[in-house]
């Protein structure tokens, strides 16, 4: 090897990294391709962070599963761990993992989901304890958004659901303005086309007792 070709590798070894920008993958929200999908799965399972739209809001999500993943969204958010995040399921078979669901709870979310609602449930031992409240009760949501619920599905497990705001600002109207607002702190930013733009309701069904925590995109009582 020549002392130029010595000095070129490293050169560019010592070179300090390029920052690097999401990357934006325009998803058709009522059909979404299936190829698409799985680069943004592929993204979550390994650890990744993702802008993804939703019903309501974009939303800022990782894997579940990830404690490193849920520990960076709680950093970047500026969130206190005692206000956990609540996750997305993909329907209620799924969400009877994660949760104690009476029949009543049943027979409410069966009549408003998918849709603009987060209720509030006991949780199972499946939730991290990173996800819990105090009271060991979580936040689960299923949005009426095919991009969203075909993310959960394929990746087969629940995706952290908070608003892609920081500093407690609306989220952009424009998916691209995510890239500028995140820059290099989320791996990639599905643009799904406009969205609501008003958050979930909040409904607490603890011990059968419906009780409204925030007032929302969807309707109550309905």
């Amino acid at each position: 090897m020549t002392l130029t070709r010595k000095f070129c590798i490293l050169r560019r070894v010592l070179r300090p990294r390029e920052r690097e920008t999401p990357m934006i993958l325009t998803i058709n929200p009522q059909n979404p391709q299936g190829r698409l999908i799985q680069r943004a799965v592929d993204i979550l399972a390994k650890g990744g962070l993702v802008i993804y739209p939703t019903d309501t809001q974009y939303g800022l999500g990782c894997d579940l599963t990830q404690k490193k993943a849920v520990e960076k969204v709680y950093r970047l958010k500026k969130r206190d761990p005692k206000s956990p995040f609540s996750f997305v399921c993909s329907g209620l078979t799924d969400i009877a993992q994660y949760a104690k669901v009476s029949n009543f709870a049943y027979r409410t979310m069966k009549r408003l989901l998918p849709g603009p609602y987060t209720f509030i449930l006991d949780a199972t031992r499946l939730v991290p304890q990173l996800m819990l409240t105090r009271r060991q009760e979580c936040g689960i949501r299923v949005p009426d958004h095919a991009i969203a619920q075909a993310l959960v599905t394929a990746l087969g497990r629940p995706v952290i659901n908070t608003s892609a705001a920081l500093d407690d600002q609306p989220p952009p109207t424009d998916p691209r303005d995510f890239e500028d607002l995140f820059k290099n702190q989320v791996d990639a930013i599905i643009d799904g086309g406009p969205v609501p733009g008003r958050p979930s309701t909040i409904i607490s069904l603890i011990g059968d007792d419906p009780a409204v925590l925030r007032e929302g995109a969807g309707p109550w009582p309905v």
